[in-house]
């Protein structure tokens, strides 16, 4: 029996990595006043804060053997709430184009409704982050740190490469949600034709 089905749910509440998953949920309300309030400084900080719990949470699991069922659901939920509320509240006080997190959501959104979909007729079970979904991500934790940090540190050069990485996000979001579709589509003929599933 493996660990996560050992554990009770109380139990793998109160692993180490899942509290700090909890510190990043918390950190979240705390992170949109700071960037209401254009404190960038203090909100940078926790931004950062947030990255550092996200990083330690996956090292202690496997150092802790504490991979639990409750942390598979919760890290990833914690950084989609992140992100996205980041996404929300730049584009409310004018840092991030409207056009960009419409883009980002949208993608976001069809990919939720078609996993959900396929996921509760049991279609498909498995869904891997494909290479465009992980680039997709990466950019947009970079932009995020250089939309904060040109608030911090007004520099031309900063303001160039947050524009950059701004459009990049355009660019990747649509795409990241082709391949996804892509991907899915060949899953799909692939189950009804009885062949093996290629690999993401």
């Amino acid at each position: 029996m493996t660990l996560p089905q050992r554990m009770s749910f109380l139990s793998q509440f109160r692993a180490a990595p899942n509290l700090l998953t909890l510190l990043r949920l918390f950190i979240i309300p705390f992170l949109v006043i700071e960037i209401l309030d254009a404190h960038y400084g203090v909100a940078f900080a926790l931004f950062m804060l947030a990255g550092v719990s996200d990083a330690l949470d996956g090292l202690l699991a496997r150092w802790l053997s504490q991979h639990t069922t409750l942390g598979q659901y919760l890290d990833p939920i914690a950084d989609k709430l992140l992100l996205s509320t980041l996404f929300i509240v730049l584009t409310h006080v004018g840092l991030i184009p409207r056009y960009v997190t419409v883009l980002v959501f949208s993608r976001d959104l069809g990919i939720l409704l078609i996993a959900t979909l396929l996921f509760a007729t049991g279609t498909l079970r498995n869904f891997r982050p494909s290479f465009f979904g992980k680039l997709n991500t990466f950019i947009q934790i970079v932009a995020l740190i250089a939309v904060l940090l040109a608030k911090i540190v007004p520099s031309a050069q900063i303001g160039l490469v947050r524009d950059g990485l701004v459009h990049s996000i355009a660019f990747l979001a649509p795409v990241s949600a082709a391949q996804y579709a892509w991907i899915i589509f060949r899953r799909l003929s692939a189950h009804e034709t009885g062949t093996a599933q290629p690999s993401a």
